[in-house]
């Protein structure tokens, strides 16, 4: 008992000294040639304009009109815990923070009206592995957007 408590006081030191030694820098963000960057090789983000990759993610489809699900989505970020930090008509970046370590994470959206989806793109700032968080997030998201978008039919 005393060596699993060790261990989880010096992984919680490692990770807090990561956070002080890597500081909350933006990270490159923002549409390029249109899309949504790509992911870098790590593991530590999703994007649904990387199809075939292992950090591809589906886009939120919709059916009603754009404005619509755009705003429903954006609902969905705050509910979920987000801070919206940029936006236009089809394009949206959110930080969210994790919980214990204080690591910032950005999600970034961009409507594509004419296909009806909105894709999405969510990545760790600072290390290699987020254990899945993202692309949990993500999901977490969908999930609210669907039961928003369902509780506001057209």
């Amino acid at each position: 008992m005393t060596s699993w408590l060790l261990g989880i006081a010096i992984a919680s030191g490692l990770l807090l000294a990561c956070r002080t030694f890597f500081p909350k820098t933006v990270a490159e963000t923002g549409l390029a040639a249109g899309r949504l960057r790509p992911c870098p090789a790590t593991p530590n983000c999703v994007c649904s304009e990387q199809p075939g990759e292992a950090a591809f993610v589906e886009p939120f489809a919709f059916q009603s009109p754009p404005a619509r699900a755009w705003a429903n989505l954006r609902a969905a970020i705050l509910e979920l815990g987000g801070v919206i930090v940029e936006e236009s008509s089809d394009y949206l970046r959110a930080t969210f923070t994790t919980k214990v370590f204080r690591f910032v994470d950005d999600l970034e959206l961009k409507m594509d009206a004419g296909r009806m989806v909105i894709h999405v793109r969510s990545a760790s700032r600072i290390g290699s592995s987020d254990l899945g968080l993202n692309r949990k997030r993500v999901e977490e998201l969908r999930s609210r957007f669907n039961r928003i978008k369902a509780a506001k039919p057209d």
